[in-house]
């Protein structure tokens, strides 16, 4: 049903609807971290604008009374998404950098993250990051190279839309930066993804 173009990512009634069908849950700290960058960049007034046109879609929210660790429906974190893109016109390269803080800000990545280990054991902790902030989808870490600063994960049984997908990409470059405790920025392209035809998401991540 939704497209990887970015042009075709539109939020209306009907694409609300569709996506708020969507099983599972997320936790309410993504919301927290996507209207935090959206006070950086647009001030409160922002804010109120991205609350406006989720309720043009027929979703009345208040940003305000989400809850960080409460649960609510996986199809709202894409229509939370596209109701930012389509407030401000963002392009991927915003929605990217959204996923690059968003980690940065997150209570449950800075638990995790001050029980660190190794790098190689830390990564291998991703699943259970994963299953933190929501309860769809498997994620696997399949390689750790850290003498060739290359890492791939990949997302089984998890198909939101492809603005999530995007949100990713700069999500998981930020997770491995501060897994090597590095300043090196991290790149991250997703080289599978199901809206694409493939069975699963799978990104790599280089450093």
């Amino acid at each position: 049903m939704y497209q990887t173009d970015e042009s075709t990512w539109i939020l209306n009634k009907e694409i609300a609807s569709e996506l708020m069908k969507t099983g599972g849950q997320t936790r309410g700290v993504a919301f927290k971290t996507d209207i935090d960058y959206v006070l950086k960049e647009k001030g409160e007034d922002g804010v109120k604008t991205v609350e406006k046109k989720l309720a043009e879609s027929g979703l009345v929210i208040k940003y305000k009374d989400i809850e960080t660790m409460k649960y609510y429906p996986m199809g709202l974190r894409a229509v939370s998404l596209l109701a930012i893109k389509n407030s401000f016109g963002f392009t991927k390269q915003d929605i990217r950098n959204m996923g690059v803080v968003a980690p940065k800000i997150s209570l449950i990545i800075k638990f995790f993250m001050q029980y660190f280990m190794s790098p190689e054991r830390t990564f291998k902790e991703v699943p259970k990051m994963w299953k933190k902030h929501h309860t769809v989808g498997e994620i696997e870490p399949v390689k750790f190279d850290e003498q060739n600063k290359e890492s791939i994960v990949r997302i089984k049984n998890f198909k939101l839309h492809p603005i999530f997908c995007c949100f990713l990409t700069g999500y998981f470059s930020t997770i491995v930066k501060m897994i090597e405790r590095t300043t090196q920025i991290g790149v991250c392209e997703e080289t599978k993804c199901p809206f694409l035809g493939d069975e699963y998401h799978e990104y790599v991540i280089r450093w």
